[in-house]
């Protein structure tokens, strides 16, 4: 790619969105560290904002034909660096054990190594279901986990008290689950092809 095809593709609306994303992390870890209920509060809406516009750009691009290689490089690192950074505040927190990001942040590094790997060997590993899955269930547990504070909704005839931290740390104790299944799907996705390579160029010798 040349300076100038980046310079052009940079300004794309899709890659904007994806600029501001990455803009707002600093903010959201800020919010995050604060620690109060009305910073929580925030840091959440602006979490929530983060997010929903990696869905927005996605969209847009797909539909206004603006898929780029810039835009394939900043959307999966804005996603990565929007989770961990969110990962990383809560522990001084005392709201996430240091073992569960260390497993996350290692899964993510790993995989995204072997996929750089899979690439440079010209191999396509479809992501499977486990994937999906673990976002899932890891952006909702984040949602949780910074609101953190308990809080009751009274329903009229009814209170329900929800224990936001608790359901986040259940949430993202999941995710987790799901984050190593889909690392061995991908691991063993990855030396099937490799195998069904080594089994073509054997029969194109023969």
């Amino acid at each position: 790619m040349s300076a100038s095809t980046i310079r052009q593709d940079i300004v794309n609306i899709p890659n904007v969105l994806t600029l501001i994303r990455i803009a707002l992390i600093p903010v959201v870890a800020m919010f995050i560290a604060f620690g109060d209920p009305l910073s929580c509060l925030i840091a959440v809406i602006l979490f929530g904002v983060a997010s929903f516009t990696d869905w927005v750009d996605g969209y847009l691009a797909r539909k206004l034909n603006l898929v780029s290689m810039t835009g394939k490089f900043l959307d999966p690192l804005a996603d990565k660096l929007l989770v961990m950074t969110a990962l990383v505040m809560l522990i001084p927190l005392g709201r996430l054990p240091a073992w569960i990001v260390i497993i996350i942040v290692a899964r993510e590094i790993s995989i995204s190594s072997l996929r750089s790997l899979a690439a440079g060997e010209g191999l396509i590993i479809a992501a499977g279901e486990g994937g999906k899955l673990k976002t899932a269930f890891q952006m909702l547990g984040l949602v949780f986990l910074i609101t953190h504070y308990t809080y009751e909704i009274d329903y009229g005839l009814a209170t329900l008290t929800l224990n936001f931290h608790r359901i986040g740390f259940w949430l993202l104790a999941i995710s987790v689950f799901f984050s190593l299944w889909s690392a061995w799907e991908y691991f063993w996705g990855f030396l099937k092809a490799i195998g069904a390579r080594g089994e073509d160029n054997a029969d194109a010798t023969a």
